[in-house]
């Protein structure tokens, strides 16, 4: 296993390679990480499971470096197999009026458009996993994976985190725990995990990371709302 040392070195050298001015500084660091990432070191998993979400910490390099949590959405596959069901009921009843009662080709072709759709709209948006890359360093990246292929990244420079808080959210039809950051010089605070609403066991172990990172207290980190 490479030393903190080592790994830490590491990035400050790849940073310069992927910027050359101050303006594109944050948008280096965050392509740092995916490089850094990519390397090939042993990795070690802890897991926590439920129903609908699984947390892991990826810990493939040091904390002190690069400390990786991810919370993997687990919804079943129903969904999926309705919308593929849908679009091909759609499309073979569109294919039989053409076919058999000669009904006119742009039948098909507006099928075809409803399907896809169907499929952008229903299945495009789903969220499968959400993940706070730690950079003690540098910053925080929060990371967002859709179902259709698509990475929203978004990188927190370390000292504009004040610190992080769980917070207990009270509705009249429900009651959840979240994780958000209070943020220097700015009046909102910024919610972590934006699409998935995981159980505060999984939430703990992210939010003393980033406790550990920033400096902060954990019992003053603690919040209710």
């Amino acid at each position: 296993m490479v030393s903190c040392v080592g790994h830490r070195n590491t990035l400050y050298r790849l940073s310069p390679l992927f910027a050359s001015s101050k303006a594109n500084h944050k948008a280096s660091l965050a392509r740092c990480v995916d490089v850094f990432c990519s390397l090939d070191l042993k990795m070690v998993e802890f897991s926590i499971s439920n129903v609908r979400y699984t947390y892991v910490h990826d810990q493939k390099y040091p904390s002190e470096v690069v400390d990786i949590h991810h919370i993997v959405s687990r919804r079943s596959n129903a969904k999926y197999y309705f919308v593929c069901g849908t679009t091909l009921a759609v499309l073979a009843c569109a294919l039989y009026l053409y076919v058999l009662t000669e009904k006119s080709i742009s039948l098909v072709y507006y099928s075809f458009l409803f399907d896809i759709f169907l499929v952008k709209s229903l299945l495009g948006k789903l969220v499968n996993k959400e993940s706070v890359v730690i950079m003690p360093a540098f910053g925080v990246q929060l990371e967002t994976h859709y179902s259709s292929g698509k990475v929203i990244r978004y990188f927190i420079p370390i000292d504009k985190i004040l610190k992080p808080v769980l917070i207990e959210r009270v509705t009249p039809m429900t009651c959840y725990w979240t994780l958000s950051l209070i943020m220097r010089e700015e009046s909102e605070m910024l919610l972590v995990f934006k699409n998935l609403r995981p159980p505060v066991k999984m939430l703990v172990h992210v939010w003393k990371a980033l406790c550990a990172a920033t400096d902060s207290k954990e019992e003053s980190c603690a919040h209710a709302e």
